[in-house]
């Protein structure tokens, strides 16, 4: 099935002569319309990373849906070489690679502060993995920004979730509803705003300014801004064409993608803010609409419960998926992480 989609993607690229000190890279992107990160910071960087460069390079960037191919491929299609650069979503790939989990766990990263922190020590296991597995090179991550709770009825605390069902991205946070007494059901995030509105679900997780772009707050009443994940997502490039580069340009682009990823980090901080005023009405709002959500003050034991989650639930969970595949992984976590096995 992946390779008549990934010889669908080939067909709709121009394949031209170049002359033979320009390196030629193809980029798979975020998906067309994913947000402001996508649309303001990766895609225009893509298509003018010749400026950001001490050589010649002609780039074709093409988002993942509009190549025809699930994201969830993004590992797959770098160790096939379709693409040489690939912008992965990082708990759609982790069914090929758990230990990308391990970057983002539910309850590690409830601030941007903790999350440079966390991913920074565990970022050399990841690329690790992905050079033996994946024949890929990790180049830096990202985070799409805090995942908060939106719901229909109000709330005034994650106690108010027990037997409600809440849309999840993955099952890392749905183990953590379970342990709410709430039913995490995975949706696609298109699906998400009619399913609020028709009573399929009653609450969903995703970042202020998805929701804001999906339309979520025109079926949500409140929203619970407690951080249960950062959304990491990250670059990697295919290693044949990373070795192919000469020290020179390696350095070269390995500094524009560094600074593209610190920009993102900056931008989505921003972004966050900027996203939960529109939601709530408030000013100063640069996004397109604006709403009237009820932001509901996080309690100090709310807080707690998501911190303890990562060795109470998340953990343990992902510690025997991912040991299953890398023995190591957990011991390597810990290690990272400054915490005894």
């Amino acid at each position: 099935m992946l390779n008549r989609i990934l010889l669908a993607a080939a067909a709709t690229f121009v394949v031209t002569s170049a002359q033979a000190d320009t390196v030629a890279l193809k980029v798979l992107g975020q998906p067309a319309g994913s947000g402001q990160i996508a649309q303001q910071k990766e895609q225009p960087f893509f298509e003018s990373l010749k400026s950001h460069l001490d050589f010649d390079v002609s780039v074709q960037y093409l988002p993942v849906d509009v190549a025809g191919i699930p994201d969830s491929d993004g590992l797959r299609v770098l160790k096939s070489g379709l693409f040489d650069i690939v912008s992965i979503r990082g708990s759609q790939v982790s069914r090929d690679e758990p230990a990308i989990l391990g970057l983002d766990l539910v309850g590690l990263n409830t601030s941007f502060e903790d999350g440079k922190k966390h991913i920074q020590a565990f970022f050399g296991t990841v690329d690790a993995r992905l050079q033996s597995k994946f024949n890929a090179k990790l180049l830096g991550i990202w985070p799409a920004g805090p995942q908060i709770i939106f719901c229909k009825p109000e709330i005034s605390s994650l106690a108010d979730l027990k037997g409600m069902k809440v849309r999840v991205g993955d099952q890392s946070v749905a183990n953590f509803m379970a342990g709410l007494g709430a039913t995490g059901i995975p949706l696609p995030f298109g699906d998400v705003q009619q399913s609020l509105a028709r009573g399929v679900v009653d609450c969903g997780i995703t970042g202020p300014a998805s929701a804001n772009s999906g339309g979520w707050p025109e079926a949500t009443t409140t929203v619970l801004p407690l951080s249960l994940q950062l959304a990491a997502n990250g670059y990697a490039i295919n290693l044949k064409k990373w070795n192919s580069l000469s020290q020179d340009q390696q350095k070269s682009l390995q500094a524009a993608v560094t600074k593209l990823t610190d920009d993102i980090w900056a931008y989505s901080e921003e972004l966050y803010a900027d996203a939960m005023r529109c939601n709530s009405g408030l000013e100063p709002c640069a996004l397109k609409a604006s709403y009237h959500l009820k932001q509901v003050p996080v309690s100090e034991a709310d807080k707690e419960t998501v911190k303890a989650a990562v060795e109470k639930i998340s953990l343990p969970l992902w510690a025997k998926q991912c040991n299953a595949t890398f023995p190591e992984c957990e011991a390597k976590w810990r290690q990272a992480m400054g915490l005894q096995p």
